[in-house]
């Protein structure tokens, strides 16, 4: 039993010198405004483009297909009359599958540019990134905020602003 009580006293002896030992290390805090040193970045043009030239590529073969629709459509509106109802209803089918296919295209479409987004961006986010993570490590911050995202709502004057060091960090001017 007064082992257990020692054990218990020379825990709670090493529990508060170190709770002490903690309490004395200065928290230092950063921010960062994330889409700012994106918008710095130099191969952010690059990749920009690359994202101008899928997306145009797409629309491209949105428009190929929509043309054809209405091709079709005329072609099945101005002879209608003149159309046995085994063709009219052959050619209504065909109208509508190549509306389902433009509809599907789109949908497809739209999470191909959203993918493409994120292959192009992320080698330029983890860049960043690391950046902030050396900047950090270097300089001995607790944390570094992103601010770009609108969530903080409020922020200390002690809160360093690490732009300069980041920019530094990542050879921008």
């Amino acid at each position: 039993m007064k082992r257990f009580i020692g054990a218990i006293f020379i825990l709670g002896l090493l529990f508060s010198v170190s709770t002490g030992f903690s309490q004395n290390k200065e928290l230092k805090f950063g921010h960062v405004n994330f889409q700012e040193v994106m918008s710095m970045m130099p191969e952010r043009d690059s990749a920009r483009q690359e994202l101008q030239e899928y997306n145009q590529m797409l629309q491209q073969e949105m428009q190929v297909m929509q043309n054809e629709y209405s091709q079709k459509l005329q072609k099945y509106t101005d002879n209608q009359d003149s159309y046995s109802e085994l063709v009219r209803k052959t050619k209504e089918r065909e109208l509508q599958d190549l509306q389902r296919r433009i509809q599907e295209f789109q949908s497809t479409a739209q999470q191909d540019m959203q993918q493409k987004q994120a292959e192009v961006l992320q080698p330029i986010m983890q860049r960043i990134e690391k950046a902030v993570k050396r900047v950090g490590e270097k300089q001995g911050f607790t944390y570094i905020f992103d601010t770009s995202g609108g969530s903080i709502l409020f922020k200390s004057e002690q809160s360093v602003d690490v732009l300069p060091m980041v920019k530094k960090e990542l050879g921008i001017q």
